[in-house]
């Protein structure tokens, strides 16, 4: 797979900022659904992550006023 532009890339980030957490879903909220949508959660990180991104670290960068400010 190629790396995508950075307008691609940053849209599929914002995407991801909205995206269900893995520890979210249940069948209780979707019926049904929950290997696709999990399934569909670890493509994106993928794709994340071939793209040099830390999926765990998008929020952050997507939107640095709600990040937390930790400090190590």
């Amino acid at each position: 797979m190629s790396k995508l532009d950075d307008q691609s890339l940053t849209a599929l980030k914002t995407a991801f900022c909205y995206m269900p957490k893995t520890n979210d879903v249940n069948e209780f909220d979707h019926t049904g659904r929950v290997q696709q949508i999990l399934d569909d959660i670890e493509t994106v990180r993928e794709v994340l992550l071939i793209n040099d991104v830390d999926p765990d670290e998008v929020a952050d960068d997507i939107h640095p006023d709600q990040a937390n400010n930790s400090s190590y």
